[in-house]
Formats: structure tokens, sequence, C-alpha cells
């Protein structure tokens, strides 16, 4: 089928003289997950990892993704005659390199100018000029016009997140970005991520999976909003309501009313980072000013307010209840037989639907037993699902989204005797997990920074893990948000600060035997203990409520600091959950948050 969707493409591009074209995973918005109508790369390769870039030329064609992703592109990708390139790997070329030492001097790259941010053209246009590669924007997408079944745009009504749960209004929020603009001395500010465009009108809806956001576009004036919405997705109610905040017209009409917007000569900011050249291309021709820095949207989000805090532990105690109802069917229902990895994900997306204020998942369930949860981005479907049985080393990670919050959690668990190894192996991300939970760090400090303390564990018998070690969280919006995060690569430059929330998730993975993480969502707090005149220091709390699986644990690995926390850990997570746990659940918990 690959094979076949290339050879067309390469005789479109044939007909637009371009010698190369790049179909990128993302979308106009530069989303991570992608909705139906926007899923090109998946569409032509057969790969449908969240990240991952392909290149088709005349006679090659090259996908680059990350490590997440290996042993998933391997598989999705045979006999595709696509080559993979494996991001990070000191033989892989980055993507440019490629096309650099690949397309003859002269040659046109060709791309959709509306699927890559203007810090992407820009490098490209900046490394192809010794050789005279043309990047040519190329406005019909090329994928688009071979795809004759592409889903429909979503239609799903989008609802007003209620400030009870915002904590702050729309209006409000409007105010905090036209004082950042005023003090940048710009005219005009414009949002084209999805969850920067919800987090600032308070809105929601469910146009990408998993994430709760409406396919839109903001203009934002010193006086005026221009809010492009899909007008069918806007009730009677909801239209009244934005009304009193922007200026609505059709998504459809971004690009020929965005010119009439912006005033002349004015001075836009932009974040280079994340709007489209194709948004830029639109605007030289009015002959603006840029300035291009980060939105201010982009911290104000990830700095959450008293009332998004309080609505993540509260949706964390009943996303623990489901997660130790799961848990305890898991340990019955395994050795009766019939329980898959797919049916097991079943049963725990069924528990949290139990659970108030529930609107779906944060993500697709990585349900993974043995072998599979060594990919670490393992989805389970009817050509891969297997029982599970004992013995096994069993992976779940998973996360719900709540109207007062969005949680993510993994855990990993023996069915029936865990191997020494196993149980080093598992010690080790434990440990690597408890030390990051525990630290205290001084203010201006980067997740980069704390990253090495998740690893060094594993680090110590020459082991490690390819993902970071931590992602920031929205508050009921996407479960991958940044700028922070606990990384060598996600959030770097960006200092943690009190209210960002991260995920605290170090793991091991053996190929082709089994794979474990841990995984916790943390929070920023001031450390009052440690904090003086001369430096102010912080420190983590955790909102996530479930036992770890003490089967696994190898405590003459822990030091004595590290068994204090996980018992008191267990001890919350006990005092916590018990109230709302029947008789028989109560036991079961008691004996799973035991001291170690």
């Amino acid at each position: 089928m690959s094979k076949e969707r290339i050879r067309q493409l390469r005789q479109l591009m044939k007909k637009h003289k371009i010698d190369a074209y790049l179909i990128p995973g993302t979308d106009p918005h530069q989303s991570e997950y992608v909705p139906a109508l926007w899923q090109r790369r998946a569409w032509i390769s057969g790969f449908d990892g969240s990240a991952g870039d392909l290149v088709v030329t005349a006679d090659q064609a090259g996908l680059w993704t990350d490590s997440r992703y290996f042993l998933q592109a391997e598989e999705q990708l045979k006999d595709s005659g696509i080559k993979l390139y494996k991001i990070g790997r000191p033989e892989t070329p980055s993507l440019i390199g490629f096309l650099k030492t690949t397309l003859p001097k002269g040659a046109a790259l060709g791309l959709d100018p509306q699927l890559h941010t203007e810090a992407e053209v820009e490098e490209m246009r900046l490394e192809f000029k010794a050789k005279g590669i043309e990047v040519k924007f190329i406005e019909e997408n090329l994928v688009d016009l071979l795809w004759s079944d592409r889903p429909d745009v979503p239609l799903d009504p989008v609802m007003i997140w209620d400030e009870k749960y915002a904590g702050e209004s729309a209006q409000s929020k409007l105010e905090r970005i036209r004082q950042k603009m005023s003090e940048e001395g710009v005219q005009a500010h414009i949002l084209s991520e999805l969850d920067a465009i919800a987090w600032t009108f308070n809105i929601r809806s469910k146009d990408v999976q998993y994430n709760p956001v409406v396919i839109s576009y903001a203009v934002i004036t010193a006086e005026k909003a221009f809010l492009f919405i899909h007008p069918k997705k806007l009730n009677r109610k909801v239209k009244k309501e934005l009304k009193k905040l922007a200026k609505l017209y059709d998504y459809d009409e971004f690009g020929k009313r965005l010119p009439k917007i912006i005033e002349k000569k004015s001075t836009v900011w932009l974040d280079k980072g994340t709007i489209s050249a194709w948004i830029v291309y639109l605007l030289e021709k009015k002959k603006c000013d840029f300035i291009f820095k980060e939105s201010p949207v982009t911290l104000f989000k990830a700095i959450k307010n008293e009332t998004e805090l309080a609505g993540y532990f509260t949706c964390h105690i009943r996303d623990g209840v489901a997660m130790v109802r799961f848990l305890r069917w898991l340990e019955q229902s395994v050795p009766q037989g019939g329980v898959s990895e797919m049916s097991a994900a079943d049963k725990l997306e069924a528990l949290r639907a139990e659970q108030d204020l529930f609107q779906g998942l944060s993500f697709e369930s990585i349900s993974a037993y043995n072998d599979h949860g060594a990919i670490v981005h393992y989805t389970s479907s009817a050509a891969t699902d297997v029982e599970l049985k004992a013995p096994g080393i069993y992976l779940i990670d998973s996360g719900g989204q709540y109207l007062d919050g969005t949680t993510d959690i993994t855990r990993t668990i023996a069915l029936g005797e865990p191997s020494a190894e196993q149980k080093d192996r598992f010690t080790r991300v434990l440990k690597g997990h408890l030390d990051l939970a525990m630290c205290s760090f001084p203010r201006g400090t980067q997740g980069i920074q704390l990253d090495t303390i998740a690893r060094k564990p594993l680090w110590d018998i020459g082991l490690n893990y390819g993902h970071g070690t931590g992602h920031g969280v929205g508050a009921f919006l996407n479960v991958h948000e940044g700028p922070q995060g606990i990384s060598y690569y996600r959030g770097i430059g960006v200092p943690l600060e009190v209210g960002m929330i991260c995920s605290n998730e170090p793991g091991y993975y053996k190929k082709n035997a089994y794979g474990m993480r841990i995984e916790n969502l943390i929070n920023v707090v001031k450390d009052e203990e440690k904090s003086d005149e001369e430096f102010e220091f912080y420190k983590f709390e955790t909102a996530t409520l479930c036992p770890i699986d003490r089967n696994l644990i190898d405590t003459s690995l822990l030091s004595e600091d590290e068994i204090h926390y996980l018992n008191a850990y267990h001890k919350r997570v006990y005092e916590i959950l018990s109230v709302y746990l029947t008789r028989e659940e109560r036991e079961w918990l008691a004996e799973a948050t035991r001291e170690v």
C-alpha cells in the first residue's frame, strides 16, 4: 500500500518540479497528537507514532523518528520501501543533513508551508543556501490530492470550561496577554497552537483524540480579539459567551482575513517555534514588523493557579480509586485466564468512566506484556494482542481527562514470581524515581539538570533509557505540555517554577524481553525548610495515588531515605484512598501498601 502511494506521490512531485517532498507528522497547529484528517504521514507511510517526519525523493524514502518508536517503526515500515532513520544514533544523519547530501545542486524541496514552523523553514534555507537548494512552498498539499477517503473536519461541539475549574476568566487571561504585548510594543499577537487557544478562551472540545482542544486560530490586538472556529461547532449559548471576548469567523477564512485584520506596517508578535511559515508569508505582504519570541501564553498556561492545582489533586484521588480497583481486578483475574492486553486496557477505561467528571482518556493506553513492554510507545491491536500470564512483566501506562484535571500514570506489575534480574532493574528504576521525587533544588534549576538524578542508578551498571524522565502536563488539556520538562532534550533552558506540573517516569527496556516504567505526576512547590535569604529552594509534591508493586522490589538496593520515602508514600496512598473503597478493596490496598 505505501509503495503505491509513494509512487503516485512521485508523479505529483514531477508535475510540481520538485526533487523531494517533506511530510511531517504534525498539522497546521504543530500538534503532537493530530486529528484524523491531518494524519498524512501515517496514511502514506503506515507508521502512526506521534513523532516522525517522512522525506520522499525520486528514488529514496526515509522516515526519521526517536527512540520511543524505533521498534514500532521497524515493524510498521516493513516492505514499504521506506528506510528508518533512528534519531540520536551516531550513524544517523539529520533530516536536513540527508537532504543536503542527497539532493543535487540547485534542486527544489517541496513542502506545505502550513505544516512547518518559521524556525524550521529558516533553518532549512540557511543550511541549503551554499548548495543552492530551493525551499519551495506548495500550498496544495500533495498527500491530500491522493487521499480520496480523507476524514472530514471534526464537528464536535465546543464547551466553555467553567471558571470554577479554570480559576481565571478568559477576559482576565486576555488582559494579561495584552499587558505583555504592551511591554513588547506590539499591536497584534497570533496564536496557532490549539492548547494555547483553548487555555486563553477557556474552551474545550474533542477535535483531537485524547486532547480536549478546538481546531482554531486566534488573533489578539490591543483592543480586540478574533477567533476562527468552524461555526457548526458553536451552539447559541457558547457563541454568545465567545462574542463577549472576540469577533468570530469561520476557521476556513483565516488565510483570507488575517491580512485584513493586521494593519499595514504594524508590529506582530509571533512565536517562531510554533507559528507556521504560511502565516509569516501571509503577513510579509503587509510589510509588517515581527517580534519573534515565545508566546506569553506558554508560561501562563504552564504555571497552574490555585484552582487548577486543587483540581489536579482532586482528580488524582478519583483516578487513584480507579487504578486500585484495576490492580486488584488484575491480580484476581489473570490466574483465571482470558485477560489480554486489550481487555485489561478496556477494563481500566471502564473503571475510570465510573468516576465523577471523567471526560475520556488522556492518551491511548499502553498496555504491554513482556516483550511488548520494551516498545516504549506500544499500542496493542487485534493483530498484536496477547494474553497476560504468569510468569511475566506487565506495564500499563494510562491516564484520564477530567473536568478538573489531567492524569498520567505508569505501573509495572509482576505476574507470578519475577527473576532476580527483573527485581534488580525495577528497583534501580524505582531508586531513580524516588531520588527525583525527594530532591530539593535552587530556583532557576532546569529539568535537564534533574534528569540525571533519575538515571544514575541505571548508569551505575551501564544501563540507560532513551526517553526523557518527565514532561509537562496540562489542566484538562494536553497530557504533554511545554515549556518545562525533566529531560535531556525537552524543556531545555526553561527553569522549573512553582505551579508547574511534570511527570516523573524513569524506565528500563530489555529488547524482546520486557519493559519497566514507574510514573507519577509531580508539581513544583517552595521548599520552606531549605530556603533562606540567599537561595530560594524548590521541591516536588506527588499527586498520583497508587501502590508500586512491592513484589518487584529488592530492598537491599534501596537506601534508608528511599525506603522511608516509599513507605510514607504508600501510607499516604492508603490513608487518602481507603475512605472511597469497599472493605474488600481496603484490605487489598492495605496489603499492597504494607511497609517494605
